[in-house]
């Protein structure tokens, strides 16, 4: 068991490979906007999460890059052209508010 921010032990425990996110963050509408860099994590998290494979073997190691590539360069495409009138969201909001439904759910901050 891992220990909560205020001193209690979570119940909750990380079991997953830090690399490995169980989903993928939003992107659209943030002030500022998503850096290429988190639109490539999100097209390796995709890909890992449809393939069940967080390294993939050596044979298949070429289609999986060319997947994250692929959809990374898609999903940059999808970010620049969608449009909203809704403000841009804050991103150090957005988290503090998903800890704060983390800690409500479970009792602690899961990390």
């Amino acid at each position: 068991m891992q220990d909560g921010p205020i001193g209690h032990v979570c119940p909750f425990p990380r079991r997953y490979a830090p690399a490995m996110c169980r989903n993928i963050k939003q992107l659209h509408n943030f002030e500022p906007p998503a850096t290429d860099d988190e639109v490539h994590a999100a097209a390796r998290q995709y890909v890992r999460k449809i393939s069940g494979s967080t390294k993939p073997s050596l044979a298949n190691e070429a289609a999986f890059e060319r997947a994250v590539h692929e959809i990374a360069h898609l999903s940059r495409h999808l970010l620049d052209d969608l449009v909203t009138a809704a403000p841009p969201r804050d991103r150090e909001t957005e988290a503090a508010r998903a800890r704060a439904r983390t800690a409500n759910r479970f009792g602690c901050a899961a990390a």
